[in-house]
């Protein structure tokens, strides 16, 4: 397709050349993944995995592309080759080191928010395939009754191959934008091994999974397109907007957040047709008569589980799923002593994590930080629930817990947003810091107010 054919398709869908080449690639990840179910032998399998996921980011980004994707993924080869027993902390300083390089030389945020686009947020991908592989080759070394369980389930016991180990990290163009997935997991599927052996039960279809996500994404990418010409992040310093009143700012708050999630539904259910379709999307079947497949294993995003959450500690385990997952195996558990409980520090520590791997704009920064003290109140709040079980003012806290969601995690999305400190400062103002006084006030309350602990396991599970 030549340049002006390219304008005149981005104009007409309001995006950049850039932007345009990259959904384009983006979205030819799912004939790439469905191709690769025909792929005859497991070399040929990780072999088409690495090529076309290198073909995909050259025609995408460009050929600095690749040569940013093999450095760290080199650098965490060769720690797993050399020095096995430190390779994890190894892998974790030279991708994240390098990432945050990526982040200051490129700035990719306002190059984002111009309509630019670059090879950072597939490195953001790779660091995390990276780093799972190092860390599970490295855990392989432990004695199996001091790990947890998502470690045994995924530690490495053998040194994959090179190849192996690149066809991962590109598969079928699946680090444009996630989901992460684990290395064992890649194997077994390539290799047709655990649940992706032959059964009695058959071979599971995953077109009609497919075409749900497909729909899904349509119509996310439709609202996206209706919605944000009427709630542009420019009306956060446009002087009109501080003429409105109280409520009138804090509802446009909401409504910016809720625009800006459309877009990333709508990326994350492409990302799922893709590994659906390829069958890496399968994670076994239900115990219903007769039994189904399920395809949660490419699941980033639930998004009535979002819109609708009941509790701020809901939203990690259904926004950005396969990250989440990342942060609590790879930071947030492996910062917990042994023997004692996880307190604030752990959050704390891996919403910074998270906070740094998307990027060093202050926007960023404070809207993790704004996450962690969202999560903390959300739990005070949970806990008067669990203490007024069977009241009447346990129906008051849930709708209370709910609303505090809402509030919060909108007025927090804002730095996430706009990412400059002045304007995240500016339209957190504008509100009174409204989102982040309740939070504080609540984990204060808590000190005071202290609810007996639960008596059932079930209630101490949840929280």
């Amino acid at each position: 397709m030549g340049l002006p054919e390219m304008d005149s398709m981005a104009s007409a869908i309001g995006v950049s050349v850039p932007v345009l080449r990259f959904l384009l690639c983006f979205v030819a990840t799912i004939p790439v993944s469905f191709l690769h179910r025909f792929v005859p032998t497991a070399v040929g399998k990780h072999l088409y995995a690495a090529v076309t996921g290198a073909v995909l980011s050259y025609l995408s980004f460009g050929f600095s592309s690749n040569l940013h994707f093999f450095g760290p993924m080199l650098l965490g080869y060769v720690s797993m080759v050399i020095c096995r027993r430190y390779c994890g902390i190894i892998a974790y300083v030279a991708a994240f080191g390098y990432l945050i390089g990526c982040h200051v030389y490129y700035m990719s945020g306002d190059a984002w928010k111009e309509g630019g686009i670059d090879a950072t947020g597939a490195l953001m991908v790779i660091t995390l395939k990276i780093i799972s592989c190092v860390i599970n080759y490295q855990d392989g070394l432990l004695k199996e009754e001091d790990l947890r369980e998502a470690q045994k389930k995924n530690r490495l016991l053998e040194l994959p191959s090179l190849l192996e180990y690149i066809g991962y990290c590109l598969c079928c163009g699946s680090h444009f934008a996630g989901p992460v997935y684990e290395m064992k997991d890649y194997l077994e599927w390539t290799e047709r091994k655990g649940i992706w052996k032959p059964s009695e039960k058959g071979n599971p279809s995953p077109f009609g999974s497919t075409l749900r996500a497909l729909l899904q994404a349509a119509i996310c990418m439709g609202l996206y397109l209706y919605l944000v010409p009427h709630f542009p992040l420019t009306r956060f310093t446009d002087p009109v907007y501080y003429e409105w009143g109280f409520f009138k700012r804090l509802g446009y708050q909401y409504m910016a957040g809720f625009t800006a999630r459309w877009k990333y539904y709508f990326i994350w259910s492409i990302s799922e047709s893709a590994l659906i379709i390829s069958g890496l999307g399968f994670s076994g079947w239900t115990d219903s008569s007769p039994p189904k497949p399920r395809w949660d294993r490419a699941k980033n995003v639930d998004v009535l589980g979002v819109e609708l959450a009941k509790s701020s500690v809901q939203l990690p385990l259904v926004w950005n799923i396969q990250v989440s997952t990342w942060l609590r195996h790879y930071v947030y558990e492996r910062l917990i002593q042994k023997g004692r409980k996880p307190g604030f520090f752990q959050l704390l520590a891996t919403q910074t994590v998270s906070a740094v791997w998307h990027g060093l704009y202050p926007g960023y920064i404070i809207f993790f930080v704004q996450s962690a003290l969202m999560i903390a109140g959300s739990r005070v709040i949970y806990r008067w629930q669990q203490a007024t079980k069977g009241t009447i003012f346990e129906k008051i806290l849930v709708l209370m817990n709910f609303a505090y969601t809402l509030l919060v995690l909108n007025y927090s999305a804002v730095g996430f947003m706009v990412l400059s400190l002045h304007e995240t400062i500016t339209a957190y103002g504008s509100v009174y810091y409204v989102g982040t006084i309740i939070p504080i006030v609540l984990i204060l309350l808590s000190k005071v107010i202290k609810p007996p602990r639960p008596a059932t396991s079930k209630a101490r599970k949840v929280e």
